[in-house]
């Protein structure tokens, strides 16, 4: 085992399990529609953020580094997406539980949220500029996190099928919608701003 990969697979760990927008939209869609139509988002998501890695550590992110601007208009329009996002959830706070119900987040969402969110961005030039060895060239990293990654949102996703049972009464159901609101709210600007 490479001397890099032990810290990184902490570091893929750590990244991928924290609360993060993508994370509190599959709590969300696991809650709303259940286990099974959360796979689909999930996997999505993973594979993209895995798709980010390698495109980063194939050259994107030198691009990226010498064009700030590009830079900031995808911070924006994560943010603005992610906010739009809470206002739905905001929106539909009371709004019965509806498992099996092919609505939600769907795997395409989940997929671009990638692309303009920008923990994933900055967690994906972390990891190029720590991880990445000639003994643990950039495939390796990106394979390694999706392998992480898949289980870590799984867990998220189990956590929000689970929380259903909980969120029977529209007050309780209300309460859910509007706290994952404001956290998704948080999570998004906080990105941006620091």
């Amino acid at each position: 085992m490479s001397h890099t990969l032990l810290p990184f697979l902490l570091f893929a760990l750590a990244s991928s399990i924290s609360p993060g927008p993508t994370n509190l939209l599959i709590l969300a869609q696991g809650a709303h529609h259940g286990l099974r139509a959360s796979l689909a988002p999930m996997l999505a998501a993973c594979g993209a953020a895995a798709a980010i890695v390698l495109l980063v550590g194939l050259g994107l992110g030198e691009v990226l580094l010498r064009h700030p601007l590009a830079q900031q208009l995808m911070s924006w329009a994560g943010v603005l997406w992610l906010s739009w996002l809470a206002w739905r959830m905001l929106r539909a706070a009371g709004e019965p539980l509806q498992a099996g119900n092919a609505g939600g987040f769907s795997a395409w969402s989940a997929a671009t949220l990638q692309l303009v969110n920008p923990k994933v961005w900055l967690m994906a030039v972390a990891v190029i500029g720590v991880f990445a060895t000639p003994l643990l060239p950039v495939w390796h990293l990106a394979l390694v996190f999706l392998l992480v990654a898949v289980p870590c949102m799984a867990v998220w996703a189990l956590l929000g099928a689970g929380s259903a049972r909980w969120l029977r009464s529209s007050r309780a159901l209300r309460l859910f919608n509007q706290s994952l609101a404001g956290v998704l709210l948080v999570s998004a600007w906080s990105a941006l701003l620091v």
